[in-house]
């Protein structure tokens, strides 16, 4: 089988069992999304998968072969951020360009290349320390990708940046995936999963407790809110529906529903009251709403117990 295939994988440190039995699979190029709160294994996972510690047990292979360093050419951009201050830009990138073996002109060449693109060949001269913490980390995401890798692991990649810089990053991103790379992405962001991610897994103390296909997993889950855009205020109908505002401004409301037909039933009212209504969508729970239920306070001890949830065998709430 081609791509990246872990399966039934597990590392304890001392006493503790810090990744319990994970499997999942990348088999075409895109963005898989890796979640949990801190602690519950995302980045022992990663370090496992790319080599850079042994696993206690399971298989990690890439393209059919045991994952190695000479197996996988990766990409990595640690959540822990790091440059040397003191040594110039370009110096750093060729540095760890030759470590991965490239040579002068592909260094220098890759180098202009993505410097140009991430908009930071003007800092290439200089020292790190010179830079913002936006512009470090764009270093930072070129040394994960100057060497062309094939399995990008990405942890954090929009931590810290601001809206400019993350539309940036993002193109990259979006770069990579249309030029047949693999990516795994680890983020906190949920509404960045959303977007790039098309399967997700969801840790907590290390254990699977719900994976699959993104989109399949919100089709199980009932309706949450709706979200209205009127010409005028319309409290005194959702108050007479027993609805709560969950969030309100310059006439849009975002309510919170049980089920489907309320909302209808309150398009219904709005209508029969000649309120002109611009907008009106009932919606699913976001990833946020999601993840918060797998790994949210009230389970942060049954969940320790939880076996992995399949999305087909997911009862509707």
């Amino acid at each position: 089988m081609s791509g990246l295939v872990l399966n039934n994988v597990s590392k304890t440190f001392g006493q503790k069992k810090v990744v319990d039995k994970i499997s999942f699979t990348l088999d075409q190029p895109g963005v898989y999304g890796l979640l949990g709160t801190n602690g519950a294994g995302k980045t022992t996972t990663i370090r496992m998968l790319l080599g850079i510690i042994t696993k206690d047990s399971g298989e990690i292979t890439w393209q059919g072969n045991p994952v190695s360093r000479e197996t996988v050419n990766f990409g990595y951009l640690p959540e822990e951020r790091g440059v040397y201050p003191k040594v110039k830009i370009r110096e750093q990138l060729s540095y760890f360009a030759e470590l991965k073996g490239m040579d002068a002109e592909s260094t220098n060449r890759a180098i202009n290349r993505w410097a140009k693109k991430l908009k930071v060949t003007e800092y290439l001269d200089m020292p790190a320390e010179k830079l913002s913490k936006g512009n470090q980390q764009k270093i930072q995401f070129i040394t994960a990708i100057l060497h062309d890798p094939d399995l990008v692991v990405l942890d954090e990649p929009f931590s810290g940046l601001d809206p400019v810089n993350t539309d940036i990053i993002r193109d990259v991103i979006i770069e990579l995936v249309r030029n047949g790379k693999y990516i795994i992405m680890s983020a906190h962001q949920m509404s960045v999963i959303e977007e790039f991610c098309k399967d997700i897994l969801i840790l907590n103390r290390g254990k699977t407790v719900l994976q699959g296909n993104l989109k399949d997993i919100k089709s199980t889950y009932p309706a949450t809110r709706v979200q209205v855009e009127t010409d005028r205020d319309i409290t005194k109908f959702i108050n007479s529906a027993k609805l709560k505002i969950e969030n309100e401004k310059n006439f849009q409301y975002t309510i919170k529903i049980s089920n489907e037909q309320q909302a209808h039933d309150l398009l219904s009212d709005l209508v029969a009251a000649k309120v002109i209504v611009n907008k009106f969508e009932i919606m699913k729970p976001t990833l946020n709403d999601i993840f918060i239920e797998k790994v949210g306070a009230k389970n942060i001890e049954t969940s320790a117990n939880s076996t992995k949830h399949q999305t087909n065998s997911r009862k509707e709430a």
